[in-house]
């Protein structure tokens, strides 16, 4: 009740910019999850191997941050609006040029473009949304739109369902240049930041990076390497539990479709209620709590004896795990100097994607050596060590770090 009280507290203009920065980032996400759909077919067209192909996203992910920078200084200098259109153009206009790559190095060095726009997208986003929202909705409204990842998701495994069996994975990545027409939309219905304006009214001075690095250096390397084990988290929980699925317990393409559906629900639910409880708990306090559940479910994650308690452990840590990270977009900007808050949400993130940009591929070698009984590569034990270690991070990482929850913008 309390979540739909404070929904409806929103006037126009505020629910227009959130459904717009929710929105931008699920497609952001769509467009980046088709490539992991037809990871095969991309591979046979160019005469490559999956490992090969799988190097896209790694160079994806690599060049976020150089997007997280570019973006959120035009941000910091010239406003949110008009650089997040100018984003979503410049990815949407990428990922449809993606669909008509001649070769293999036109399709990476394409994916690394997309990694730029990719990179600049959340950080305006996020700052547009918590800027104009009320100080009292905004873990609830950081919780969904953080979410809009795991919504992306979903999405790609629809267009993919309905799109490549006709059109092939040339066709999905014409599909992917749909967000492109969310420009109309934000064009229309959608107002600069009132904070970045009010900001604009001071004649504040030109904001260059080196008085970020100099002024708030140390704040900028807290929240990096927070994200770092964010992502690490993520990924690690995410990146090869499919294989995990297939490979350790025997599930067909159907029983695996089924049960990562529902992680992705749980990852949805998980990131409204704690981003939601994070306004009256604390930022930190979700988190810590979110991680230290995520070290308990452990077992049933990944080494319950039936399939109906990994299901349920499997929601329930992605439950967890997007639930801490349901907090990330009203903490990263609570947290921010206000004269950067374009730049700085976005580049602490980026910067923490590029460092667990190998995470996947850390863990599969890992698990070539905890080879078990089987002598098959062990990526259930594999993932519950390193997640283990990774949860006690974040916790680490959650105390000692700073908190400016409901501070005004």
């Amino acid at each position: 009740m309390e979540a739909l009280r404070l929904f409806q507290s929103l006037n126009r203009a505020q629910r227009n910019t959130f459904i717009a920065c929710f929105l931008g980032w699920t497609l952001d996400a769509l467009d980046f999850f088709l490539l992991t759909f037809v990871f095969i077919p991309v591979a046979y067209e160019f005469g490559r191997t999956i490992p090969q192909v799988t190097f896209a996203i790694t160079l994806t992910l690599m060049m976020r941050p150089l997007g997280a920078f570019i973006f959120g200084w035009l941000g910091d200098r010239f406003g949110r609006r008009i650089p997040l259109m100018i984003d979503i153009i410049f990815y949407s206009i990428v990922e449809l040029l993606t669909a008509f790559a001649p070769n293999f190095a036109a399709f990476l060095l394409l994916r690394a473009l997309f990694g730029i726009g990719m990179g600049g997208e959340w950080g305006l986003g996020a700052s547009l949304a918590m800027e104009s929202l009320p100080t009292k909705a905004r873990g609830l409204f950081s919780g969904i739109l953080q979410q809009g990842y795991a919504f992306g998701y979903l999405l790609a495994a629809l267009v993919y369902w309905l799109i490549f069996p006709f059109f092939g994975w040339r066709g999905l990545f014409v599909t992917g240049a749909l967000p492109a027409l969310l420009v109309i939309y934000i064009r229309a219905h959608v107002p600069e930041s009132p904070v970045w304006e009010r900001g604009r009214a001071k004649q504040k001075p030109r904001l260059k990076i080196s008085i970020l690095l100099k002024q708030h250096g140390a704040l900028l390397f807290y929240a990096a390497l927070l994200m770092t084990a964010f992502n690490y988290m993520s990924h690690g929980t995410q990146d090869l539990y499919a294989t995990f699925l297939e490979k350790q317990r025997g599930f067909n393409v159907d029983t695996k479709s089924m049960i990562t559906v529902v992680y992705a629900i749980g990852a949805i639910c998980g990131g409204t209620v704690i981003g939601f409880l994070s306004q009256r708990w604390g930022r930190r306090r979700c988190i810590i709590l979110a991680a230290l559940c995520g070290i308990f479910l452990i077992p049933a994650w990944m080494f319950a004896p039936v399939t109906a308690v990994l299901i349920a452990g499997g929601f329930l840590m992605q439950f967890m795990v997007q639930g801490a990270w349901g907090v990330v977009p009203v903490h990263l900007n609570e947290l921010s100097p206000p004269d950067f808050r374009g730049t700085f949400p976005g580049l602490a993130y980026q910067l923490g994607n590029f460092a667990a940009a190998y995470a996947a591929q850390q863990q599969a070698w890992l698990a070539e050596r905890f080879r078990g009984t089987s002598r098959n590569p062990n990526y259930g034990l594999t993932m519950a060590v390193v997640e283990c270690f990774v949860f006690l991070a974040i916790i680490l990482l959650a105390a000692i770090g700073p908190e400016k929850r409901g501070r005004e913008f």
